[in-house]
């Protein structure tokens, strides 16, 4: 390629912005570009010099494209400068190599939040993708930055369904946030819940530190208990022993311990050997109780035992509850 008015042999020149000219030669441009290959057959074949003209586009971009063509090979700070530039000069002359070349630079360093927008609208009339997720992340990961600048005000101006689309996809992804951390805590309650209940067993069966059956021997200096629930569980254990609004509803810590003792009842396989409290009584009157109340007591089972199951801890099913309980 010789860009000088006198290349050597050069047969076809390449106009451009501000009466700029880039001579070049039709053969290593149609082997490089189907559409330039296109565009020069229609092109005047009655003059040796053919000419096809590439505007909208700075004059040093051009130069670059079609450097590219003869070689394949871009300056660093010349693909930093025209990346937009080259990346729509690459889709439309079906240059895939550039246009990859333009996509992971942008991907890995080139993409900023003051133009992701003006890159997220190319990307999708370039039928980037990759480029448009990755840019559309952007936009929502910041942003109140992204909303500030001269890109979105010009988008908002020229395309306001473009941004009501990603102002509708924040207020999505918003939205998906919060259930997300409302179901991460939902996890972390049901996985105390699953604590407490086999610290509850723990307490009633072995006994721990200075609480448990009545035919537990308890030894000075004992280990530390491993159940991290024990200590909370055993002062509420202790009150709801010697409190005297014992009954449902008088007492908040009482009204707690209650449900504690329901929930173990539903989830222990065999009552009659269990050594919790109420166990065998909570079975029957789980019998009489409204349809809706068994419902949400099921949910709840269901929820403890498949966020136990998801924790990747060791699992005790329902069928392998029984051993625990005695």
């Amino acid at each position: 390629m010789d860009h000088n008015k006198g290349g050597y042999r050069a047969d076809v020149s390449v106009n451009t912005d501000d009466g700029g000219i880039i001579y070049a030669h039709a053969n290593i441009l149609g082997m490089a570009s189907p559409a330039m290959k296109g565009l020069l057959k229609q092109s005047s074949r009655f003059r040796r010099q053919r000419s096809i003209s590439i505007l909208g586009v700075p004059h040093d971009a051009v130069r670059v494209f079609i450097r590219f063509l003869y070689s394949s090979c871009y300056g660093k700070k010349e693909m930093e400068e025209f990346v937009m530039h080259l990346l729509v000069l690459s889709h439309v002359y079906l240059v895939p190599q550039l246009k990859q070349e333009c996509e992971k630079k942008l991907e890995h360093g080139l993409l900023t939040t003051e133009n992701v927008v003006d890159i997220f609208q190319l990307a999708l009339l370039c039928d980037a993708p990759r480029l448009s997720l990755i840019c559309h992340r952007m936009i929502l990961k910041n942003f109140k930055t992204v909303c500030s600048t001269t890109g979105w005000k010009v988008m908002k101006k020229s395309h306001p369904a473009l941004e009501k689309e990603l102002v509708e996809s924040m207020i999505e992804e918003d939205n998906r946030q919060k259930e997300r951390i409302k179901k991460v805590n939902e996890r972390k309650i049901y996985l105390l819940l699953y604590e407490a209940m086999e610290a509850l067993v723990h307490i009633y069966k072995d006994g721990c530190q200075t609480i448990g059956p009545s035919d537990k021997d308890f030894k000075e200096n004992q280990a530390p208990c491993k159940y991290v629930a024990c200590k909370g569980l055993e002062l509420l254990v202790r009150h709801f022993a010697g409190c005297k609004l014992r009954v449902p509803g008088g007492c908040i810590h009482c009204k707690r311990m209650w449900q504690l003792l329901e929930l173990h009842s539903r989830l222990c396989a065999n009552s009659h050997t269990c050594r919790v409290p109420l166990c065998r009584n909570f079975k029957e009157r789980i019998k009489k109780q409204s349809k809706k109340d068994e419902i949400r007591w099921k949910m709840l089972v269901k929820k403890i035992l498949r966020t136990k199951r998801i924790a990747g801890a060791p699992f005790i099913s329902s069928a392998k509850v029984s051993s625990l309980w005695q």
